[in-house]
């Protein structure tokens, strides 16, 4: 039986992959559970699974947390801003599942790898972020890391067993999200309940929103870059609007591998969760008969900029991913608030992207810097516009 330990559990990833353990209680058990905030949700995944740790960020969300929970023994309570960090080094976990959203998910995956732990990693940040310090972590080990977004893990898929020199280049594909077909000019006037309604996933806001964007798309570019290996020349983005191809690869002699799945994040999930097994409990199969015809795009690059600014920053290396995520993560908020228009939000990240002085990637704390400057000239850049 694998021990888990879930960050960001009343989360999209989070709830999907508790529905994942409930269907294998003679495989999983939950030892951990972390969260931003306290509310039913999690009151009702603690009293069901249990856990010796609960973590929550917001102090007050905690005391609340605590209220509730009184009379129930055997749970611990950590609260603070690092207490998933702490949840994830000190539980007795023998995997972290990371879906927490944004830069915070960072410390918590590298004390997961530093105390020994295997990393289901479905925080994109970590890798786009501290890429670096990250895969320095996992040298020797490869296994200890394990891709949960459905991308990623269907290329795993597709090169377990292949020689990497016989590999071409790999495929990530995109939805294309709820703007597909729509050009710039449309998209200057795109509404925040418009970009929220994904017609694939459902996922949280932000993550929504990067998907409008397509900056979700790149951010995985980056990730492939790490998780793979590759050369950004051999990272390519298709359009395909089922969702049913999830990532491809090409090798030297022009054939290629696609794995192809329906739409159902518990499958990438739960590969991760029981790495390297297969379980029988999976989602439903596909009926090719009826599924129809299998669609793909080129990428509309002067619709959707926000790939190219991912490439750019992936190969310009150095802190130049970090600046680009803060810069989104600020811009995409801003847009939700109703004080940024969606094209502009790539306009933001060029601009911090153009003003950012980069240093070297040696630990957390240059990384926490390049952050801070972007967050704030980001948002010095909202309010000009």
């Amino acid at each position: 039986m694998r021990s888990l330990a879930i960050l960001g559990s009343t989360g999209s990833i989070g709830t999907q992959a508790l529905d994942v353990v409930r269907r294998n209680p003679d495989l999983f058990r939950v030892v951990g559970l972390a969260a931003g905030t306290s509310h039913d949700l999690l009151v009702g995944q603690v009293r069901e699974f249990m856990p010796p740790l609960v973590a929550i960020a917001d102090e007050q969300a905690a005391r609340d947390l605590q209220a509730r929970l009184a009379g129930l023994r055997g749970v611990e309570l950590l609260s603070g801003a690092d207490a998933p960090e702490v949840l994830a080094r000190n539980s007795e976990a023998d995997m972290v599942l990371n879906a927490m959203v944004g830069a915070v998910g960072l410390g918590p995956s590298l004390a997961t790898l530093q105390s020994g732990k295997m990393l289901a990693l479905a925080n994109k940040e970590s890798l786009v972020i501290g890429g670096e310090l990250v895969m320095d972590l996992v040298k020797g080990e490869p296994d200890r890391l394990v891709p949960v977004d459905s991308e990623h893990s269907a290329l795993a898929q597709c090169l377990r067993g292949e020689r990497r020199d016989d590999l071409r280049r790999v495929l990530l594909t995109a939805s294309g999200g709820p703007f597909r077909g729509w050009t710039r000019p449309e998209l200057a006037k795109a509404s925040v309940k418009e970009a929220l309604s994904h017609p694939t996933w459902n996922m949280g806001p932000k993550i929504t929103i990067d998907s409008a964007t397509l900056m979700n798309k790149g951010l995985e570019v980056i990730e492939a870059h790490y998780l793979f290996g590759l050369d950004y020349s051999a990272i390519d983005v298709v359009v395909h609007p089922e969702s049913i191809v999830h990532g491809m690869a090409e090798f030297l002699d022009g054939s290629f591998m696609a794995q192809l799945a329906a739409p159902d994040m518990r499958l990438p999930i739960q590969l991760a969760l029981a790495y390297p097994d297969r379980l029988r409990a999976g989602i439903s199969g596909l009926d090719f008969g009826k599924l129809g015809k299998l669609t793909f795009e080129p990428l509309d690059r002067e619709a959707f900029p926000a790939v190219d600014l991912a490439y750019r920053a992936g190969r310009l290396g150095l802190t130049y991913p970090a600046a680009l995520n803060a810069a989104n993560e600020v811009a995409a908020t801003a847009f939700l608030e109703g004080n940024l228009r969606l094209v502009q939000i790539a306009d933001v990240i060029a601009a911090v992207l153009d003003e950012h002085q980069a240093a070297p990637v040696v630990s957390e704390v240059t990384l926490g810097r390049a952050d801070v400057w972007a967050r704030s000239r980001a948002a010095e850049i909202i309010r000009s516009l």
